[in-house]
């Protein structure tokens, strides 16, 4: 079989230079003995939906939707899974005769990475989500579906979060707090959902100081080669553990393949490849 005719997948984002979703699914591919290809595709700010239609259109089958695009990806998507809808924010879209189907596979990689990956209980204890956006939606469900003691949302946009949490408020023990409100406040695990980890620093006062507990997980949702901005100031601020999001990746990439090519791949030859095992 030729190259061209292989099936088709791609992660989708900006920036997506860094992302490792191509070697996670080719390693998921060899694995499984699936053919396909797997590759990167930088979408303008402004123009996500027309390069996924470009995608479409040459051939492509599977779609990874990284930040800033799952709204996007939610809105463009004819069809939804359960998840989708929960989150109203896609990071999978699979075609299925002449559309999108939009799944949402961030709050399994997410929980599965924490409670089976990195030790962590989530049931009975205290979490902090800092950010509203796309991949806050994809993660509160799933979260809350461990039946924590409470779950906070926290964003400088404070409408947002309190539009988020009013979705969920049905499902478990979930609020909106201004940032102000936070100081004081001391939790179990606090995972940062923002773009933050994107830039260089976090600047002076953004967070309330002291947030985290004794031997509490710092998360990041964000990965990359070095510790992200994020890591680094929930060390400084005491943070007893601390996590990017490799492992998340490794996960919800497992479920987007298995709902792309109906095998569902081992993650821990990857772990090892990508050097994820032994975090924290």
């Amino acid at each position: 079989m030729l190259q061209s005719q292989l099936d088709r997948y791609a992660v989708v984002g900006n920036p997506v230079a860094h992302s490792k979703s191509p070697l996670v699914h080719e390693a998921f591919a060899r694995a499984t003995g699936q053919r396909m290809r797997y590759e990167r595709l930088e979408a303008p700010l402004d123009g996500f939906v027309a390069t996924v239609q470009a995608f479409a259109e040459a051939n492509g089958v599977g779609l990874n939707v990284t930040i800033p695009f799952k709204l996007q990806a939610f809105a463009l998507a004819r069809e939804h899974s359960v998840r989708a809808r929960s989150a109203r924010a896609c990071n999978t879209l699979a075609w299925r005769d002449d559309h999108w189907f939009g799944d949402n596979t961030d709050g399994a990689g997410l929980v599965c990475d924490l409670t089976r990956n990195l030790g962590e209980t989530i049931a009975g204890r205290s979490l902090l989500v800092l950010g509203a956006g796309g991949a806050a939606n994809g993660i509160v469900a799933d979260l809350l579906a461990e039946q924590p003691h409470r779950l906070v949302i926290a964003n400088r946009t404070h409408a947002k979060a309190v539009e988020l949490a009013a979705r969920f408020e049905r499902v478990g023990p979930v609020s909106a707090e201004p940032l102000a409100a936070l100081s004081g406040q001391q939790f179990d695990i606090v995972v940062n959902a923002t773009s933050l980890g994107l830039g260089t620093s976090v600047p002076p006062g953004l967070w309330p100081q002291r947030l985290f507990r004794p031997q509490a997980l710092a998360y990041d949702l964000i990965y990359a080669d070095r510790t992200t901005p994020f890591l680094d100031w929930a060390r400084a601020e005491g943070a007893g553990r601390t996590a990017d999001g490799l492992g998340m990746l490794i996960e919800q990439a497992a479920e987007s393949f298995y709902l792309w090519r109906g095998v569902r791949p081992d993650t821990g030859p990857v772990f090892r490849l990508l050097g994820a095992a032994g975090r924290g």
